[in-house]
């Protein structure tokens, strides 16, 4: 799950990082006033989306006076930012963030996430902050710090130090910036998440250090426990149909093809996706029931489906372990009943009471007559490939 800069500003204001003061503002008026209330000759206006670019794509913008901050406020708060980050579509800005500008000396940039290939929690830091941590990694390899963490003690004091004065913090600013290091481990662990990242770090012409942006992505599995930030989320910034899975507690992604996947089991989803590819075709999405199957499940994961004006037809691939076939058979036919198939459907059902299960689909080809069951995983992606070719 994301969050908004200023959500992640206000979090990691309250560990005790330095973060410059700002206002939230969601109309243009607002905007004005909050350069006035700023108080500073020169303020950043700074849409509050969940995609980056935002510079690049002319969402964040230097103002100099309340009417500059009220027109930099208007423009974005009635366009779509559209970034390399969002797709041609865009996305809408409902909030803006309006901060005074710093004088910055040096930029830094500090992060942490999980390191898969290390099975780690890692800090992240280099001497080249406001860019693409991604592009100096590409260009400049030897620029990035990486400091595993102990998977028990996390982040020890003499590790920020290191890291520190590796960046070339000397005296205070190296104990100064050390503690910022700490208390952003403290953040990222408090709160289970899964990329906390302050890009950049300034160090303004005064010696301060400054947290003047800040991006906090957080484990969707550790949500349970952190009601407070669930409630942070900004739906208008997700794709409806993604919105709507999750509320359905369905794993869906949108892809860019034509065949509709309803699976049970991730590795089962990423099989499906394969052997569609390989008979020429492009699947439509990624859809994971997971490993129990219900009538509900089924006719919620149909309908979303289905909302995808390119899907012209429809794989089901689903292995009955904890749900029997023929249970699942039944549940498929129920969601056809309620939900209409107007596309192909083709069924492959494995496991316990498979052989029920295709009498059942079979029967049922009189009431749902785009409806078709397969031998096996083979014939069902030869078969949905024929039927949308």
């Amino acid at each position: 799950m994301k969050i908004h800069e200023y959500q992640a500003r206000q979090i990691l204001s309250d560990a005790g990082i330095p973060v410059p003061p700002a206002e939230v503002v969601r109309t243009p008026e607002d905007a004005a006033l909050a350069f006035k209330k700023l108080g500073a000759a020169m303020c950043v206006v700074k849409a509050q989306v969940y995609a980056g670019g935002r510079g690049k794509a002319g969402f964040v913008k230097l103002v100099r006076s309340a009417d500059e901050a009220r027109e930099a406020a208007k423009f974005m708060l009635t366009h779509r930012m559209v970034s390399y980050q969002t797709g041609p579509e865009g996305v809408p800005v409902s909030v803006v963030l309006v901060a005074p500008g710093v004088d910055i000396a040096r930029e830094y940039y500090l992060g942490m996430t999980v390191d898969r290939g290390r099975n780690t929690v890692t800090l992240i830091a280099s001497a080249e902050g406001g860019v693409e941590i991604e592009e100096v990694a590409r260009r400049s390899p030897e620029k990035v710090i990486k400091e595993p963490l102990h998977p028990l003690l996390g982040l020890q004091g003499y590790q920020a130090r290191e890291v520190a004065y590796r960046l070339g913090f000397r005296d205070k600013q190296a104990n100064e910036a050390a503690r910022l290091m700490m208390n952003l481990s403290k953040v990222f662990m408090r709160y289970d998440a899964s990329l906390a990242e302050i890009n950049p770090l300034v160090v303004t012409t005064d010696g301060q250090l400054l947290a003047i942006d800040a991006k906090i992505n957080f484990d969707d599995s550790a949500l349970f426990r952190h009601k407070d930030v669930e409630d942070m989320a900004d739906e208008s910034q997700e794709k409806p149909l993604d919105v709507r899975a999750r509320k359905a507690d369905l794993n869906y992604i949108a892809l860019d093809g034509n065949i509709g996947c309803l699976v049970n089991g991730a590795g089962l989803a990423m099989a499906t996706m394969d052997i569609i590819k390989l008979h020429g075709a492009e699947p439509a999405n990624f859809l994971d029931v997971g490993g129990s199957v219900t009538a509900e499940g089924a006719i919620e994961a149909f309908r979303i489906i289905l909302s995808d004006p390119k899907v012209k037809g429809i794989l089901v691939n689903i292995f009955g372990g904890i749900a029997r076939c023929d249970l699942i058979a039944e549940a498929l036919i129920q969601a056809g009943r309620e939900v209409g198939f107007q596309v192909p459907v083709v069924v492959r059902l494995e496991g316990t009471n498979a052989d029920k299960a295709r009498v059942i689909l079979d029967d049922a080809k009189g009431q749902l007559p785009t409806l078709t069951a397969a031998k096996d995983l083979e014939d069902a992606a030869a078969k949905i490939a024929a039927a949308v070719a």
